[in-house]
């Protein structure tokens, strides 16, 4: 769980500034759109797969 504690003379615009950039930091927001709907694991797997190939290309052709 993310949590900011306010410093001496931090306004409260600063503390929530600091708590974005904390939640981004653990991956919070991507968490939240990932879960926002359900994926049945065969779905999940598609994906994960299709991933691996794009980023595998990608290596591929960087190597020339």
């Amino acid at each position: 769980m993310t949590g900011v504690k306010i410093r001496d003379h931090e306004t409260i615009d600063e503390a929530l500034k600091r708590f974005k950039k904390e939640c981004e930091k653990d991956g919070v927001m991507t968490e939240i759109k990932k879960r926002e709907y359900y994926e049945s694991p065969g779905v999940r797997r598609r994906k994960k797969q299709k991933e691996a190939d794009r980023k595998r290309r990608r290596r591929e052709r960087k190597s020339y």
